[in-house]
């Protein structure tokens, strides 16, 4: 495994710090293990900045523009993409998570290398921006960063980031209206060219019943749709599986948890040691750490990734663990106190942010990843590893419960929601139950696995969740499709015992 690249400024040790977790977390979500996870975004990492300063020293072109590249963090991720297709042709591919595998030897996969015009929308449309504008989008729509954080780490004015995101939004619309139409495409496709821009346009115009069903069956002019479609929260999906591929809306949704965990911790004053973090740090070899700076953040980004990969609000129950978390520095803190240590032994999570599919577990009723940004209702999260519940959740005891239920976002014709129980009695299985009024489906969740009976929902614990503390919570995600309405689900159970709702 290649050492990480050395910082040639102070400039490039700050981007790294900034960097490395969101490389690591993508990288799990890829891999069977965290030992190979690392292995994985170490040389995706490499990859990616030999890429970066390469571009940096290409020559200027005759418009005065320096040719188009990706922003910094969705560049390293589309080589952790890259990395692991060529661990998979090069017989490494037992390392990769199956649905993955699965994924890089379709034709969805060939898209992302194929013939520009061939490539999503959204991946288009961001290169084609100057990498400020293409930068803060990123930041502020998938990394999920708070616009003050992303002023201070671009170098904007606070007062009037908010004003230029709305600018860059329009621009990045704009930019892929444009790769939409360049793009080659079916008779049918360009009649509704026109309409679809028109539609996308305000939030109040109403999707004629001929372009639904049409977006409903072309993958094509559904990604031009969410792309376009700047109201209604679809953006950072249709960015992140536009741009990244496959896994893109579990990585959507781990860097929405660990943005939580850096605002949670962020103002606090560093500590001189780190009671209550992982012991394993004191006993690591030291190879990625070589770099103080670059160690720090890696150390950082590590605790990030592992709290954001756990059911929402935790699951241990361990107030000196929760009170580790609440004294660390930001990822991005290139300042952070923190010792040295391996980054392979601290973490210890499980690789996977979402049960696998049918094709890796032979479980019926399962779908494979489909990592197409959303548009349609068809659009999935990439998943991980699924394996048979440690318990019965059935045979549990059952326990009061309280259910928090978050509508994330909604569009035309789909929606995504977040779960999260408390229960007051300790679980070693788990199984969550719950009602539609409205005829809604499921079509894809993570962090459980899911069937669905009429209106009535099941979803069961992952491998890696199925132990909840008493008094903890747990915490799952997921799409669905609606139409007419989208009320709030009822009559929650969890392991047959009715739950109060907040």
């Amino acid at each position: 495994m290649p050492d990480l690249p050395t910082p040639q400024d102070a400039a490039e040790s700050a981007l790294f710090s900034e960097c490395w977790d969101a490389v690591l977390s993508y990288a799990d979500l890829c891999t069977s293990g965290s030992l190979t996870a690392n292995q994985l975004a170490t040389e995706a990492f490499t990859l990616g900045m030999r890429e970066a300063r390469e571009s940096d020293f290409a020559p200027v072109r005759s418009s005065g523009r320096r040719a188009a590249r990706l922003p910094m963090i969705p560049l390293l991720l589309t080589a952790v993409r890259n990395t692991a297709a060529g661990w998979e042709s090069g017989g490494l591919g037992h390392k990769l998570d199956p649905d993955l595998r699965l994924w890089l030897n379709s034709e969805k996969a060939a898209r992302y290398t194929g013939p520009p015009l061939q490539r999503p929308v959204a991946l288009r449309g961001l290169r084609d921006m100057q990498e400020a504008d293409a930068s803060l989008l990123w930041l502020a729509e998938v990394e999920a960063l708070p616009l003050p954080s992303v002023a201070r780490r671009l170098g904007l004015d606070q007062t009037v980031v908010a004003q230029e995101l709305e600018q860059v939004r329009a621009l990045f619309r704009d930019r892929c209206h444009r790769a939409h139409l360049d793009s080659p495409m079916a008779a049918e496709c360009r009649s509704y060219a026109r309409l679809l821009d028109a539609v996308t346009r305000s939030s109040a115009a109403d999707t004629p019943e001929d372009l639904s069903r049409h977006l409903a069956t072309c993958v094509q002019c559904a990604e031009a749709a969410a792309c376009l479609r700047l109201h209604g929260g679809g953006l950072p999906a249709a960015l992140a599986g536009g741009v990244i591929g496959w896994g893109g809306l579990a990585y959507l949704e781990r860097r929405r948890r660990a943005a939580e965990v850096r605002l949670g911790v962020a103002g606090r004053p560093a500590t001189a040691d780190n009671d209550g973090g992982d012991p394993k740090e004191s006993g690591g070899r030291g190879k990625v750490l070589r770099h103080g700076l670059l160690g720090a953040a890696v150390l950082i980004s590590l605790v990030a990734l592992g709290v954001s990969m756990m059911p929402m609000g935790g699951g241990s129950g361990d107030e000196t663990a929760a009170a580790s978390r609440d004294d660390r520095q930001p990822v991005a803190d290139p300042t952070a106190d923190v010792p040295s240590g391996d980054p392979t032994a601290t973490h210890t999570t499980s690789a996977s942010a979402a049960p696998s599919s049918s094709a890796a577990t032979g479980k019926p009723g399962h779908r494979n990843p489909d990592p197409e940004p959303q548009g349609t209702s068809s659009a999935t999260a990439g998943t991980g590893h699924h394996g048979t519940a440690s318990a019965d959740p059935t045979t549990s005891a059952a326990a009061a419960c309280q259910v928090s239920y978050d509508l994330v976002n909604q569009w035309t014709d789909g929606f995504q929601s977040t779960v999260t129980v408390t229960t007051s009695q300790a679980l070693t299985g788990w199984r969550v139950q719950w009602s539609f009024r409205d005829g809604q489906k499921v079509t894809q969740m993570w962090d459980a696995t899911v069937s669905q009976d009429g209106g009535r929902v099941t979803a069961d614990a992952a491998d890696y969740n199925q132990t909840v503390t008493a008094n903890g919570t747990l915490s799952f995600g997921f799409l669905g499709t609606w139409r007419g309405s989208n009320s709030a689900p009822y009559a929650f159970t969890l392991n047959g015992s009715a739950c109060s709702l907040n």
